[in-house]
């Protein structure tokens, strides 16, 4: 049973004021519907830097859950005019048992890289920033969680599957990353 969750938003335009964070408040929501008991904590938004988010993982990691929200797209491996995207590259770089999928698509995500795994007995999933997509991933963790799945990867796979359902068929495809 999830008893502490964490939730770490991510992105200079949320820690600027840019953007409002609407994904944290329905990430909450659902794991209040998973265990109305547990204790769910938002910490401030995090600046978009793999220094930053490793540490604020670390810390969070006392908890059973850590959820990050944002920084899962190419950004600015794509465009210079686009925000830094570094959220996946830091869990790769710290977690055990990690699995992640990549979207690929023309539905203005252009590509986003959803990780689950492990640090220590946390585990640690990411959310795409996008309303829609953040919800959608959030509900299949939940439905996993509920249906007694603690497979990594089927969880990873199920969280990318239910991104995939925002868009048209022919919009995105995922692939398994290496």
């Amino acid at each position: 049973m999830i008893e502490k969750a964490v939730i770490l938003p991510t992105g200079q335009e949320i820690c600027d004021g840019l953007v409002i964070d609407t994904d944290s408040p329905e990430v909450m929501l659902q794991l209040l519907k998973l265990n109305p008991l547990c204790c769910v904590e938002r910490r401030p938004p995090l600046a978009d830097r793999e220094d930053v988010i490793a540490e604020a993982i670390k810390e969070a990691a006392a908890a059973d859950l850590v959820i990050l929200i944002g920084g899962s797209g190419g950004g600015h491996r794509f465009s210079s005019t686009l925000c830094e995207d570094y959220t996946h590259s830091a869990m790769e770089l710290m977690l055990q048992d990690c699995f992640s999928r990549s979207v690929y698509g023309k539905n203005g995500h252009l590509w986003c890289k959803l990780v689950c795994g492990r640090l220590q007995e946390a585990l640690v999933i990411n959310l795409p920033g996008p309303y829609v997509e953040a919800k959608a991933a959030m509900e299949a963790f939940v439905r996993s969680y509920e249906e007694g799945v603690r497979d990594l990867d089927i969880i990873n796979r199920q969280m990318t599957e239910a991104v995939l359902a925002q868009y048209p068929a022919s919009a995105a495809k995922i692939k398994l990353s290496e």
